[in-house]
């Protein structure tokens, strides 16, 4: 088998460029592929990769549902192991092995390797017909909002509605989401900058990718997802697979609303010549900053700017 048609079997990542899931350091199973997006232990890899990566034995995946409102996926099957990034509602997982109430798996949407609470998944039933469109929203376990809640949704949730009345999305669990908060699953936002700037003040979180904390590529690939961009999840990822490079070196008045700054481990959304929003830990939030001193700041931080990407217009 080919490389290409290898890494074409690593994610489900058909929406950005094979270039973004190039050789990266060694993955755990002495594959040469990333190991972010390899499904490849010692122990255990994904049946596809039988003769590519080395491993005790290779397995089928079964897909799974992510039941819970959001969930962390971890470099390891420990609450104390880093957060890698997270999962919402609704999403899908194949998983490979599930022990001590972990699940091992690849998520379906970006193509994340990682360790969940195997709690927070679900047998993957029809696909979800909404998504959350709101911040964030409550769901009630009745026809009025002055019940308690029984759950609280993030922006991207995906959810199956099964009818709506005036007020309210019941969904198939028999959960009332105001209908306000919801749209179908094919609508698609017009501008990802405007997506990116409902989540200020939404604080910095290292892997995170919900409206209670979110980091900057987090909030890269929410935003384009909303718009039906595909996008890798890390930056590193994101700067090669995503539009196309200005000519080097970055010059802001060239900028233009919609552009991706990228320095090492960092990206950033602008606005307009003068301004961009990014999730970043200076703040400890999302937030706006003026281009100029921001570039500055963060070249004393992490290095200059590596690339400008800007994404072809609709």
């Amino acid at each position: 088998m080919k490389r290409r048609d290898v890494v074409a079997l690593l994610g489900g990542l058909a929406a950005w460029p094979l270039a973004a899931r190039a050789q990266a350091p060694l993955g755990p199973a002495g594959s040469g592929f990333d190991p972010r997006i390899t499904p490849a232990r010692p122990d255990i890899a994904a049946r596809q990769l039988t003769g590519i990566v080395n491993a005790e034995r290779f397995v089928d995946g079964e897909i799974f549902e992510v039941t819970a409102a959001q969930a962390p996926v971890r470099k390891k099957p420990s609450p104390d192991s880093g957060l890698e990034t997270e999962v919402l509602k609704g999403e899908r997982i194949t998983v490979y092995d599930s022990r001590d109430g972990w699940a091992w798996g690849q998520l379906v949407g970006d193509g994340y390797v990682g360790y969940l609470p195997a709690s927070a998944l679900g047998p993957a039933g029809p696909q979800p017909t909404h998504k959350v469109t709101a911040l964030r929203t409550f769901m009630f376990p009745g026809p009025s909002i002055k019940l308690p809640p029984s759950e609280t949704l993030s922006f991207g949730c995906r959810l199956i509605v099964v009818r709506t009345d005036d007020t309210f999305a019941i969904t198939e669990s028999g959960g009332y989401v105001p209908l306000v908060h919801v749209a179908p699953v094919a609508a698609l936002e017009t501008d990802f900058v405007a997506v990116a700037e409902r989540f200020l003040r939404t604080p910095y979180l290292w892997g995170g990718r919900s409206s209670l904390g979110i980091d900057c590529s987090g909030l890269v690939q929410l935003a384009l997802a909303a718009c039906g961009i595909g996008c890798p999840r890390d930056t590193d990822m994101q700067e090669k697979a995503l539009g196309s490079a200005l000519a080097p070196p970055p010059d802001p008045a060239q900028f233009r609303r919609g552009d991706l700054v990228f320095w090492k481990g960092h990206v950033a959304i602008v606005r307009d010549q003068t301004t961009f929003v990014h999730a970043n830990g200076h703040a400890m939030a999302v937030s706006v900053e003026a281009i100029a001193p921001a570039i500055e700041r963060i070249r004393d931080e992490i290095g200059a700017i590596t690339s400008v990407r800007r994404l072809p217009r609709a």
